[in-house]
């Protein structure tokens, strides 16, 4: 009996943790034309979905990836910054700086 338990223990989390991520994801989908955060609510989902699922995992280790190549690029092209956006030109002067 203990085992019969314990599997549908583990379904009914897998299937409360897929609602509560799954309503997240189209919350958040709605916001993005609607007011609201729409991409934190979806990160939000990604991250209640990890818990569960190895493709939310592997969506959010993608979606950090990008974020992280993102905000390297942002951080090059702030005024004042000698530094250059990853996978560019190195012998290229940046436009704002030109003489």
């Amino acid at each position: 009996m203990e085992p019969l338990l314990q599997v549908l223990t583990r379904a009914v989390r897998r299937g409360g943790v897929f609602l509560v991520g799954m309503t997240l994801l189209v919350a958040g989908a709605a916001m993005l034309v609607l007011p609201g955060p729409g991409i934190a609510v979806i990160l939000l989902g990604l991250v209640v979905l990890s818990a569960e699922f190895q493709w939310a995992k592997r969506v959010l280790a993608w979606a950090r990836e990008h974020a992280s190549n993102l905000k390297q690029q942002a951080q090059s092209r702030m005024p004042g910054s000698n530094r250059r956006p990853p996978g560019g030109p190195p012998g290229q002067d940046r436009p704002d700086q030109a003489a």
